[in-house]
């Protein structure tokens, strides 16, 4: 009889003890990659005050461990209330299920409004029709260049076409001499090859992202430009290795022009000496005939679908999209806003250098969102120095790539085929569960 009594105690205790404990604010775990996640914490604390029944655990992670760290929270059923996310990450944890969709919360938002947004950052947050994440800060590419030297050649901005582009650099490379050279291109870096066949219209994979589409005449086109600046002595054919400071050479007029990210706009201006700071600007990319693409980057937040506190998760999200957020979060980082709104600002667009990446950012295109994208575009990077090098022509070179990015996707083509089959099938579970709360 005691023993019952006893029994009966404990089972009156634990709901008691659970309301008591579900009466007080919600935790939060949010994980936060790099220099990102020491800055937001300040704005957490301003989260907190503004929300009191909220706490949020921020965890910042090292950019080198973060994507390793997620894949094994995700196997582990150790994922946290929310993330920040790499663009090109959304597409693999869509893949793993891990992501909750957010349509239904940004429908009821007065805050995230897909309008105020770059169209293309956001663009990198939806999957098959869904959306699965918040933009945060943006990066693009763009053209770091020095003014003096372009006016010595005759231009007083960089032109907008490449066949206007490539007479500028033919142009500086003249007044430059055959020891320097109008652009370098790190033949160790995948991000110009892509851009260019983006530029010239391809998709870089096609049906549906099962195949590699680097053979095809936009591609080619593309590469063929590229590789031009290199057959002409515009570019020389060396990787940043090589560069034993950047930022030197350029100062020495070693190359006039630079692809890069906002990233080094503030080492441009920290790192050249004085009598230069006057003489260096950035520009919107040309494209094949007018202003050109650049890829959409940056980083985006996510809530998990493991999450059993989603709506206060979608509160922080909300909070960090707001364009008095933004703009605070760039003060402390430098990291450019996602929210168009927040750019108005006198600090930001009165910027000259900081205006080109506004521009640019108005035409920005995703990478392909498959989780192979990564993998994809640093085989890109590796083919084409082969190319550059004089070790595949360029149509064996496109051809290769095409094999080996095919076989990358076999995975995914399998994949689509199962699915394909099971609906033909009407086997159950064939619908996909992705967008189920």
């Amino acid at each position: 009889m005691r023993a019952l009594l006893l029994l009966l105690f404990l089972a009156l205790l634990l709901p008691a003890c659970g309301g008591a404990e579900a009466d007080g604010p919600t935790t939060l775990r949010f994980w936060a990659f790099g220099r990102e996640g020491e800055v937001v914490q300040e704005l957490m604390r301003d989260f907190e005050r503004e929300n009191p029944d909220v706490r949020v655990r921020v965890q910042q992670i090292p950019w080198t461990a973060a994507h390793e760290k997620l894949l094994t929270a995700f196997v582990g059923d150790a994922t946290p209330d929310l993330a920040q996310l790499g663009n090109t990450w959304i597409a693999e944890f869509t893949t793993l299920d891990a992501l909750q969709p957010l349509d239904a919360y940004v429908a009821r938002s007065r805050v995230v409004d897909p309008e105020r947004f770059f169209p293309g950052i956001w663009a990198t947050n939806v999957v098959d029709g869904q959306v699965y994440g918040i933009p945060w800060y943006v990066d693009t590419r763009v053209i770091y260049y020095r003014t003096d030297l372009l006016r010595q050649a005759g231009y007083d901005s960089v032109p907008k076409t490449w066949e206007e582009w490539r007479e500028a650099m033919r142009a500086v490379k003249r007044e430059l001499g055959p020891e320097r050279y109008a652009i370098f291109l790190p033949v160790n870096e995948w991000a110009q090859p892509v851009i260019f066949g983006m530029q010239a219209g391809s998709p870089l994979l096609k049906d549906d992202a099962q195949y590699g589409a680097f053979g095809e005449p936009a591609f080619a086109r593309g590469f063929d430009f590229y590789l031009s600046l290199f057959r002409e002595g515009l570019a020389p054919e060396m990787s940043n290795t090589q560069v034993a400071n950047l930022y030197q050479e350029f100062a020495a007029g070693t190359f006039a022009m630079y692809i890069s990210g906002p990233w080094n706009v503030g080492e441009f201006s920290s790192r050249l000496p004085a009598e230069l700071q006057d003489d260096w600007s950035t520009a919107p990319l040309p494209g094949p005939d007018g202003p050109g693409v650049s890829m959409a980057g940056g980083a985006s937040l996510v809530v998990f679908r493991a999450s059993a506190h989603k709506q206060a998760a979608w509160r922080v999200v909300e909070y960090l999209a707001r364009p008095e957020s933004q703009r605070r979060f760039n003060e402390l980082s430098g990291n450019l806003p996602a929210n168009r709104i927040a750019w108005q600002d006198s600090a930001l667009l009165g910027d000259r250098r900081l205006r080109a990446f506004w521009q640019q950012l108005q035409r920005v295109v995703p990478l392909p969102k498959v989780p192979e994208s990564e993998a994809i575009a640093i085989r890109v990077q590796e083919i084409a120095e082969t190319a550059i090098l004089g070790r595949a022509t360029p149509a064996q070179a496109l051809r290769r790539l095409d094999a080996d990015v095919n076989a990358m996707l076999e995975k995914r083509r399998w994949m689509l085929a199962r699915e394909t089959e099971r609906a033909d099938a009407g086997a159950p579970g064939a619908a996909s569960t992705r967008g189920q709360p």
